[in-house]
């Protein structure tokens, strides 16, 4: 029989949940129970790519890396060196717990992660307006005095709690290693790569590979990854089990299965916040406009039901 080839995208609540301190064993009890959902899919008969984000812990990354320098003298690492670093270190955990759960159901299968690389193009209009918020909070003094030192931008948070360091989130145009991922996977495989969106970088005229500094949305890399291979389905796995129209309102909406049409319709109307759903919802659409039959968003404890989620079809 013909296994069938998903795109898992964890979101960052499959590990962390916002109102915990970010313990390792915090990390480790969400991400097993996360990969237990993951079992369905596999009896289904699935052959599954597992991606990921890394929003806190990058973040907790920059501050050791501040930390240290302004302590220790310890020479700070670039951007593109902390999102591999989480890559490894999440990859790391989200590889031993499947382990662990796949010893506990009896299943036999390898787990390999990849740190993965993603192509963008350095005109990107997103590097005109960097938006994606970084690292520590500062005053304005000490914003300014670090953006005149380093050329960085800073901007106000929202909810008043000082300045941040805002990078660009270009567009990701290619998961490096792509054809190696869909390999592994169609051989049985179980595969964690394009953790954080992936590690950005860009191709000079001569084929030189250089880093820049950006954050890559994770589920457009994930989405990207998903046509690359031409897997058959794409799930998001966010903190909600269903999309909502109308959300926190006396008449708010589950969505089942809608057509992207539909999804385009919502998404023009603002139904879905720019910070969080929108984003899914982008690249659900996309992957399924460009081939997909079905995106799925939904919580990793209704992954293993029937039909369960919003489901995006043509």
């Amino acid at each position: 029989m013909n296994k069938k080839l998903a795109v898992i995208a964890f979101g960052g609540n499959a590990l962390l949940r916002g109102n915990e301190a970010g313990t390792i064993e915090q990390q480790e009890e969400h991400t097993f129970e996360t990969c237990k959902q993951l079992v369905g899919l596999l009896e289904n008969n699935y052959n599954i790519i597992i991606t990921h984000g890394n929003g806190p812990q990058v973040g907790n990354i920059l501050l050791r890396n501040e930390a240290g320098f302004e302590k220790y003298k310890i020479p700070q690492m670039p951007m593109d060196i902390c999102v591999a670093d989480s890559q490894g270190g999440i990859g790391y955990m989200i590889e031993r717990q499947m382990r662990n759960v796949l010893n506990e159901v009896k299943i036999k299968k390898e787990v390999i992660t990849l740190v993965t690389q993603v192509r963008v193009d350095k005109n990107d209009p997103a590097f005109e307006n960097p938006t994606k918020p970084v690292g520590a909070f500062y005053l304005k003094e000490e914003a300014d005095l670090l953006a005149k030192a380093n050329n960085w931008t800073f901007k106000k948070d929202p909810r008043n709690r000082g300045w941040r360091k805002v990078v660009a989130s270009p567009a990701p145009i290619e998961v490096m290693n792509y054809r190696v991922i869909k390999s592994l996977a169609n051989r049985g495989r179980i595969v964690i790569a394009v953790g954080g969106g992936g590690v950005p970088v860009y191709r000079h005229s001569n084929g030189y590979l250089e880093a820049i500094e950006a954050v890559i949305d994770k589920d457009l890399a994930s989405s990207l990854l998903a046509k690359e291979i031409k897997a058959d389905a794409f799930y998001i796995i966010t903190d909600v089990p269903k999309v909502y129209i109308n959300f926190n309102k006396k008449n708010q909406k589950a969505l089942g299965k809608i057509k992207v049409s539909t999804a385009k319709r919502y998404l023009e109307k603002g139904e879905f916040a720019a910070g969080s759903m929108a984003p899914k919802i982008k690249a659900a659409i996309d992957f399924v406009q460009n081939g997909g039959k079905e995106s799925v968003i939904t919580n990793a404890d209704s992954l293993a039901k029937n039909n369960c989620g919003t489901r995006i079809i043509a």
